[in-house]
């Protein structure tokens, strides 16, 4: 019989069998390098919200020169200052809006430059309007567009694991910018004016853009990663129609129970802190007899245990119900504002030290619960739901920055203002138990 010769195919001309059609490659998840870039986004992000939070320092420092040089009165400064903090909140859920369509490099680029000019424009101001133009609506603008609605979008973005610890490193960023400028601007004031320290609030501003530009990235799927204890995702695309979407997302929340508890408990929060304390502390203590230094000194310590308290409440809320932290916060705030009174004197004394340590440790301790509520009850919504949270904590802090200054014109004092404001921590205690749990298919405003 003659023996037939195969021919081998034409894909193996060395006779061996041919290999099976390869299956389509599948994307692979990319390897976590040994230190996440999440942790360099992270550090870029505090250091960021240091440089923007250097005009925060500055309200209370300048309520006494302005006062004396154009004779404007302390509810007029106040108001000024309460725009500013108004239009801080009230821009934060739209700029949380902004940065899913435009990124947060760009977003957080242009708010800086803002705050620069508005600062550094007040050097010429000769009418009170200017100082609500300049001081008021720009920074408020440009403070606004990168407050905490920007660290938590930092936060949802890069991370999945430690998000309370990370947001507590963050929101400590407001109070090491107090910390390291409170000092210096107080000097500035007191020995050449307050002119050069509006100078030096704006180039600090400046001089965090290009760290902004050059090292911030809007997603772990930029540099190819997953977020920080989480698995890959695509970058998703930009969302257009943002002013619409920060409005639709507010009806949504509003029509739940848990943003009006969360709304009013930070409200109280703001009015508490960067509206009377911030603001006001200063100016109190200097009624005492207390020289402005020293009492910016004492400012300034309440930044150091602010950090310390802001980044311990985040690891709490990572393993304790932050409903109940929140209680326990504007419980311990509020004994410690009633007492407060009592203790302003012309000297620093140890009494007076105890409040600015436990003061301190309480002043943000409240954003990482807050923000963490927020997550559970709002999911991807979360963000813009916690902007306009902060919106109502910059309503608030508004509403007290010109009470504040009022009370002063027509009392004398600022005893009230610290009574009622001991008295609205309690009631705020209070809300924040009454917050529901959220169920386990509730994720979002829609479906609340």
């Amino acid at each position: 019989m003659a023996q037939t010769t195969e021919t081998p195919p034409a894909d193996t001309p060395d006779g061996r069998a041919p290999r099976s059609p390869r299956a389509p490659r599948t994307p692979r998840t990319p390897r976590t390098p040994r230190i996440h870039r999440a942790w360099f986004v992270a550090v870029v992000t505090f250091v960021t919200i240091i440089g923007a939070a250097a005009f925060a320092s500055l309200p209370g420092l300048l309520i006494d020169p302005l006062h004396r040089e154009f004779d404007w009165s302390r509810g007029t400064i106040g108001f000024a200052v309460s725009v500013n903090l108004a239009l801080y909140g009230l821009t934060a859920p739209f700029a949380a809006a902004l940065m899913d369509r435009f990124g947060i490099r760009r977003i957080v680029a242009v708010a800086l430059s803002v705050i620069a000019l508005g600062s550094v424009l007040t050097v010429w101001m000769t009418a009170a309007w200017q100082l609500v133009l300049f001081w008021g609506v720009l920074v408020g603008l440009g403070s606004g567009s990168m407050a905490l609605a920007f660290a938590a979008t930092v936060t949802n973005r890069w991370f999945v694991a430690r998000r309370g610890l990370v947001t507590g490193i963050l929101t400590a960023a407001g109070a090491s910018g107090q910390l390291v400028f409170l000092p210096l601007l107080s000097w500035l004031v007191e020995h050449h004016g307050w002119r050069p320290a509006a100078v030096t609030v704006a180039l600090a501003a400046l001089a965090v853009v290009p760290f902004v530009w050059l090292l911030l990235r809007d997603h772990p799927a930029d540099v190819g990663l997953a977020p920080y204890g989480g698995e890959y995702a695509e970058k998703p695309a930009p969302v257009t129609g943002a002013a619409r979407r920060a409005v639709t997302v507010l009806f949504k929340a509003a029509r739940t129970g848990p943003f009006w508890l969360l709304a009013g408990t930070f409200a109280i929060c703001g009015a508490s802190t960067n509206g009377l304390v911030k603001t006001h502390f200063v100016p109190a203590a200097h009624d005492h007899g207390m020289p402005v230094t020293a009492a910016a000194g004492l400012l300034a310590v309440i930044g150091v245990f602010d950090v310390v308290g802001t980044i311990a409440s985040g690891w709490f809320t990572d393993r304790f119900e932050a409903r109940r932290l929140l209680a326990v916060y504007y419980a311990l705030r509020g004994v410690s504002l009633l007492f407060l009174p009592m203790l302003l004197a012309p000297s620093v004394h140890p009494p007076m030290l105890f409040f600015i340590v436990f003061y301190g440790l309480d002043w943000v301790a409240t954003v990482p619960p807050t923000i963490a509520l927020c997550r559970e009850h709002y999911g991807e919504d979360s963000a813009i739901v916690f902007g306009w949270v902060l919106a109502s904590h910059q309503v608030g802090a508004a509403v007290i920055a010109f009470a504040g200054g009022v009370a002063r014109d027509v009392f004398g004092s600022y005893d009230l203002v610290w009574y009622a404001s001991g008295a609205l921590c309690a009631a705020a205690a209070l809300m924040a138990l009454v917050i529901r749990r959220p169920r386990t298919e509730t994720v979002s405003p829609a479906g609340a």
